[in-house]
């Protein structure tokens, strides 16, 4: 089973009879098919789409960040931010997608997490890439972020976002808007952090 998030409506990640909430896995797959006819064909040379999963994260503590491959920055889960990217998926080929893992049992320290993608190689189009967020925790059904909005040509889209809300529970909303990059993205959510380019 599984509950498909609404736009607008947030749901609650909760502690069980567990000591804590556990390992959070937030799984992003997609169809890196490259389209080879007509104009987008044209644009992108037959290339398919890179798709990258990441976050920014800020502590109680006031510690702010991102966990994505750009710049290397895998997190953590030994160690704050307690976020940690498993790999990237350069071709969307990989049957598991890329995940991020947050140790749910640490919910205490953070204050909030929002969760995006964004286009790193390929052509603009997110129809094509049909990408699918799951938000997985023990003993609950999986929720399920659909990219059902598709009509934007910005390569960034915020997905969900995480907030703690009594150190117990997190609630999650789906945001699915479209952004031109990371500054606009931490704009948009008040995250207050500098940005400059980088590589993978």
């Amino acid at each position: 089973m599984a509950i498909s998030l609404e736009k607008g409506k947030k749901v609650s990640l909760q502690k069980g009879s567990q000591a804590g909430l556990g390992e959070i896995l937030v799984n992003l797959n997609w169809n890196a098919r490259p389209v080879k006819k007509g104009l987008f064909g044209m644009l992108g040379g037959g290339q398919g789409i890179d798709l990258d999963l990441g976050c920014l994260f800020e502590l109680k503590d006031g510690q702010k960040g991102a966990v994505q491959a750009l710049g290397n920055a895998f997190g953590s889960l030994r160690q704050p931010p307690f976020i940690a990217l498993d790999g990237d998926d350069r071709t969307g080929a990989v049957t598991t997608g890329e995940n991020l893992r947050i140790d749910g049992n640490k919910i205490a320290i953070f204050k909030r997490i929002l969760v995006y993608t964004f286009i790193y190689e390929g052509v603009t189009n997110w129809k094509q890439a049909d990408a699918t967020v799951t938000i997985k925790y023990p003993g609950a059904e999986d929720l399920i972020v659909k990219m059902d909005s598709f009509d934007s040509s910005e390569r960034m889209c915020g997905l969900a976002l995480l907030e703690n809300v009594n150190d117990e529970t997190f609630s999650v909303e789906k945001i699915v808007q479209f952004y031109p990059g990371h500054q606009a993205l931490d704009a948009a959510f008040g995250w207050g952090m500098r940005w400059q380019a980088g590589r993978k």
